[in-house]
């Protein structure tokens, strides 16, 4: 998978994971948000009174929601884009777990975009 190991903060063990959570059949995911939803990054309301909050949604596979996260905090650590959005966030007033799950939605758009050029590399 070339254009998914070209992601920043990808790695062979992350890409491997990934494809595994994806299985034999990656035409079942019609869109961004199947595979977030897949992976376990999709936002669900989590508002309570006043407060206006969202959550990742815990299931999904397991090892792809890892592979995301780990993706995430590579980046957050060593990309200048990511760090400059965090800081952003946080003068804005977004928790880190708030910051990490954009950042999580956001990866998990690109790395399906790279994952649906791979699989249309492989069929022709």
């Amino acid at each position: 998978a070339p254009a998914t190991s070209a992601v920043f903060g990808l790695g062979p063990d992350t890409v491997a994971a990934l494809l595994i959570a994806i299985g034999d059949n990656p035409d079942r995911l019609r869109s961004e948000a199947a595979f977030a939803h897949l992976c376990g990054v999709a936002p669900i309301p989590a508002s309570s009174g006043k407060t206006h909050r969202h959550r990742l949604h815990r299931g999904g596979e397991r090892a792809g929601n890892s592979a995301l996260h780990i993706a995430a905090v590579v980046r957050l650590r060593y990309d200048p884009r990511s760090r400059a959005y965090a800081d952003r966030r946080t003068t804005e007033g977004m928790s880190m777990p708030e910051i990490l799950r954009c950042q999580k939605r956001y990866l998990a758009r690109e790395v399906f975009k790279a994952l649906r050029a791979d699989y249309a590399e492989l069929s022709t």
